[in-house]
């Protein structure tokens, strides 16, 4: 059976298609629109996705009346009479309302994009968004593949929505830029924690009982205006921290299972997933396991959608399954431009499902030397305090970084690196990476050209980040890779 998984209509679009335990294709509605973070669908990706077959189900990534009631609820009446954006009348502009549709409860979506592309046969799960139908946090297991809740929390009280307002409150976009608020957060000091909890959170630690003492839905104006934005960030990070480690020990208490999930949003706080992983790794005496998708958002529920009305694990290879730059990997001309210490970019093969870039649609760099990362971060056009993660070796990683798991193939955690000074393009201001670790496997062509400028220079990383500049997409085709190169002048290769 195929199945056409969708996730639309709220923030960054996406389309999948899965066969049996096939997954064909999954990707972004925002790289083929151009558009950041593209709501809606455009008949290109439907095209792509529709060149593996007709599908036999579509399968919607939440329940629709659920999400009205909510609207009505919280008073979002421009959404609430948008009846042209229910998805059966949504999708006959692309000619798929003739085919069946199932409904998928948001989080349960969520929680089986996790599992059904993880190789644990039982697990426990933790899904924390900012929203959902109604759900914003939800902890349960799965269990001969069926997720059975334990605990939930609903609208308004929302971890998720918290961090938003925040993200808004320091001058950033919410729902876009929550991840530049987790790097602002190493320049400041958590001055603010005991405040924002008196203000805004009741939390029962013992049952993980969360609560906001007022809607955040639409920000927080000007908390504490006086405050220092670096010292706020600062300060909602630490609370979030805070916040998600009860999480997860309440989690260790109720369940058995020593194999975690993390997916929404929220999980997308790769410094948060530090404390989480050392915090399960020694819980488990280093016997656990931890699996995030590497796109545990909301694009990534299609996957879920689809997998939750196939009931079966889908085989998960890698997270190559987009558009298909289809050229040959230039090894020779990209090693000698990078032993020059040239920035250049890789635009070859699929695109990556998920936001960040893995080596397919990447700029890449010498890591070493003290002026790369500002060099880099002028190319996108984007704040210098912004760091860069480093793609190194799976083999040669705890040589390099304190690895406390074994790989970190999505840069989903922090390590701190060993030698911060030698490597300061890839190392923020508190001495962390966030690393990307690579074997043949995973990108034999990206490995390959990692072994090799070790080889030639005694260093087995690279500087990687994604190829655009701030406010665009990803790359996605190869004249996308002509216009990025136009507008930067950085080669592609």
């Amino acid at each position: 059976m195929k199945v056409l998984g969708i996730s639309a209509l709220f923030h960054d679009a996406s389309v999948c298609m899965i066969e049996n335990e096939k997954l064909l294709f999954a990707a972004h509605a925002e790289r083929y629109s151009r558009q950041k973070n593209d709501l809606y669908l455009n008949q290109t990706i439907i095209n792509e996705a529709l060149s593996f077959g007709n599908p036999d189900v579509i399968a919607w990534y939440e329940k629709p009346f659920n999400k009205k009631l909510r609207q009505a609820y919280a008073s979002q009446w421009k959404d609430f009479f948008l009846l042209n954006e229910l998805p059966r009348n949504y999708l006959k502009q692309f000619g798929l309302h003739k085919y069946p549709i199932r409904y998928i409860n948001h989080h349960e979506a969520h929680a089986a994009a996790g599992f059904f592309t993880s190789q644990f046969d039982n697990c426990c799960v933790i899904v924390a968004d900012a929203i959902g139908e109604w759900t914003t946090f939800s902890i349960g297991e799965f269990v001969d593949n069926k997720f059975y809740c334990k605990k939930s929390i609903i609208y308004p009280h929302s971890l998720g929505l918290l961090y938003s307002a925040f993200t808004q409150r320091c001058d950033l976009k919410p729902n876009e830029e929550e991840y530049i608020l987790m790097g602002m957060a190493s320049y400041g000091e958590p001055k603010y924690v005991d405040d924002i909890s008196n203000d805004f959170i009741e939390l029962n630690t013992s049952d993980f009982d969360f609560r906001l003492k007022m809607n955040v839905h639409k920000g927080i104006g000007k908390w504490n205006p006086q405050a220092d934005l670096m010292d706020l960030a600062a300060s909602i990070q630490a609370v979030t921290e805070r916040i998600l480690l009860e999480a997860v020990k309440y989690t260790a208490r109720e369940f058995s299972s020593e194999n975690l999930i993390l997916m929404g949003g929220v999980s997308l706080n790769c410094v948060a997933n530090e404390k989480i992983a050392r915090f399960w790794m020694d819980k488990t005496h280093n016997n656990g396991n931890i699996w995030i998708m590497p796109n545990p958002g909301d694009s990534g529920t299609c996957i879920g959608a689809a997998s939750s009305v196939l009931g079966k694990k889908v085989h998960w290879k890698n997270p190559y399954l987009g558009y298909d730059i289809k050229r040959s990997f230039e090894h020779d001309n990209i090693i000698k431009a990078l032993l020059n210490k040239e920035v250049i970019a890789v635009a070859n093969g699929k695109a990556e499902f998920g936001p960040r870039a893995l080596g397919n649609r990447s700029i890449l760099s010498d890591p070493r030397g003290i002026h790369m990362k500002d060099k880099v971060n002028s190319i996108k056009r984007r704040q210098k305090f912004r760091p860069f993660a480093p793609i190194i070796m799976e083999d040669k990683a705890s040589d390099f970084f304190d690895m406390y798991i074994p790989e970190s193939p999505y840069m989903q955690f922090t390590f701190p690196c060993k030698a911060p000074d030698e490597y300061s393009a890839i190392v923020h201001v508190d001495g962390s990476s966030r690393v990307q670790t690579v074997n043949e496997n995973d990108n034999s062509n990206i490995y390959n050209l990692l072994l090799d400028f070790y080889e030639r220079t005694g260093c087995p990383m690279l500087l990687n980040t994604s190829m655009n500049i701030k406010g665009e997409p990803l790359v996605n085709t190869w004249d996308d890779a002509l216009r990025f190169n136009q507008n930067t002048k950085v080669q592609i290769f």
